[in-house]
């Protein structure tokens, strides 16, 4: 008979988002990113969505008392190094997260506040989009928006480098213990703006545009890859775990496969 040996705990994330069945992006891409480090993860999908490589075709919340119970389940069982947040849906399953994070002030919190999917479908309805703005961004230790993202979060357009500061300083202003990290994607130049507790004023992180169609998803898991690090390295400092979390995406875009017919998804694994 094998005699099976306890090991040592290892470092654990939880995933809270929405479940893509491409595998791209979500909770499947979270799970990928965290296992990639070295962080087992656990997940609690929050919305069930119809899609591909091509786009989502629908989206169905998961009921809130089902959200909480697997939240109270899987916390009864394990403790978190790290929480990451991604789609909620809407505001009755965002309510849900916001208490449970309330319960674990001591567990950080990377959220990416998913809004609109890629192909333009809702992801957070309007009600829901409030409370994260109110409720969920005092909650979060990091906040990883994209330019899209970071207008709804402010109500300002943010097209420019100089729309990019100026909205994140109004964010910082009102929100002080949030690390901001703006994803830049966007720009005509890929750089991406973090700021830090307190301060007016960021610095920006440059990037490399990768020409790729291997880009689903690409949100979800640099958020997931800054959250993993924070698991592993809580001693590291922002700058370092942005700048890590960026190569460990441009390296997941260059190592894609060829993979669906439309914006198909990284290799998560190509540092193996």
């Amino acid at each position: 008979m094998l005699k099976v040996l306890a090991e040592k705990r290892p470092l654990i994330g939880l995933t809270i988002a929405g479940f893509d069945p491409s595998g791209g992006a979500g909770v499947l891409a979270d799970v990928k990113t965290f296992a990639a480090h070295g962080v087992y993860a656990e997940a609690c999908p929050t919305l069930q969505t119809v899609q591909s490589t091509m786009g989502v075709m629908r989206a169905e919340v998961c009921d809130p008392a089902w959200v909480a119970e697997t939240l109270a389940c899987l916390v009864a069982d394990n403790s978190f190094d790290v929480i990451k947040i991604g789609a909620l849906g809407d505001a009755a399953v965002a309510r849900v997260v916001g208490q449970f994070l309330e319960q674990h002030p001591a567990v950080p919190v990377v959220l990416d506040p998913v809004m609109v999917s890629s192909s333009g479908a809702s992801l957070l309805d309007d009600a829901g989009r409030e409370f994260l703005r109110e409720k969920l961004l005092p909650l979060a230790t990091w906040v990883t928006p994209n330019l899209a993202e970071l207008a709804i979060l402010t109500g300002r357009s943010v097209l420019t480098t100089e729309e990019v500061e100026n909205a994140t300083q109004m964010v910082q202003l009102t929100k002080l213990k949030i690390i901001l990290f703006v994803t830049g994607g966007h720009l005509k130049q890929p750089h991406d703006y973090l700021i830090l507790p307190g301060e007016t004023e960021g610095r920006w992180v440059e990037g490399n545009r990768v020409e790729s169609r291997a880009t689903h998803g690409t949100g979800c898991t640099l958020s997931s890859a800054i959250a993993a690090r924070l698991a592993k390295y809580p001693e590291e400092g922002p700058e370092r775990t942005v700048v890590e979390a960026k190569r460990y995406v441009e390296g997941a875009i260059r190592g894609a496969a060829a993979i669906g017919r439309g914006a198909g998804p990284m290799n998560h694994f190509w540092q193996r």
